[in-house]
């Protein structure tokens, strides 16, 4: 039977929204998994816009909802129209915007904030005992809604840090593999939190996307 999974996007780019590579891989496999997915990201500004040919803050604002239907050729859901009960399983790819848009971890670590609804949607899935799937940095958001879960999240130490400070677990996985906290139906991936090539990361994409999907 085919899953319904929610994809949560931050944006449009590794700087300031969702990682490109990393959301399409993700969409991609879905589909290959026979899925049917559904978009969704909040309907707010950007913490900024980032010039992604020189790293500089531009001078101008960005919606995150809109930035993110680049991503899913225009089909996009406004976060706060989610209903739990039409997926399966959520997904968030990685990139800055999931530490800047979707919570402020990228700012504050430890001390982050968690976007309301976003908190209410992961809190929502983990309270229907659904799966969640988090890649790169995006396990951080998930962390911020839930608490003590275990995830990976690479091998940058001041990170793992913020994390377990923050009440999760961090356990240490190569770029093809993926961490599965069956107790509370968290899997997760370094993806480009470790120095790899587009291949390597959809390696581990792919093996979170099927522990998901095989959860749902």
């Amino acid at each position: 039977m085919s899953k319904n999974v929610l994809v949560i996007l931050s944006g449009c780019g590794v700087y300031d929204g969702s990682e490109i590579h990393e959301a399409v891989i993700s969409l991609l496999v879905l589909a290959q998994a026979g899925a049917t997915v559904t978009c969704a990201a909040p309907n707010k500004n950007q913490m900024h816009v980032i010039n992604h040919a020189t790293g500089d803050v531009m001078d101008e604002n960005r919606n995150v909802m809109v930035e993110s239907a680049r991503i899913s050729r225009g089909n996009i859901l406004d976060l706060s129209n989610v209903e739990i009960s039409d997926y399966d399983a959520v997904f968030l790819p990685g990139g800055f915007g999931a530490a800047k848009n979707l919570c402020t971890f990228a700012t504050e670590g430890a001390d982050c904030s968690i976007d309301d609804e976003v908190a209410t949607v992961l809190s929502g899935f983990h309270s229907a005992g659904k799966p969640i799937g988090a890649v790169c940095i995006s396990p951080a958001v998930v962390v911020k809604a839930l608490g003590s879960v275990a995830v990976t999240i690479g091998s940058d130490q001041g990170t793992i840090d913020a994390l377990t400070a923050m009440g999760a677990s961090h356990v240490t996985h190569t770029v093809d593999e993926c961490h599965i906290d069956e107790t509370n139906k968290v899997v997760t991936a370094p993806a480009y939190m470790l120095d790899a090539s587009i291949d390597q990361i959809a390696l581990g994409i792919t093996a979170a996307v099927n522990a998901v999907i095989e959860r749902a």
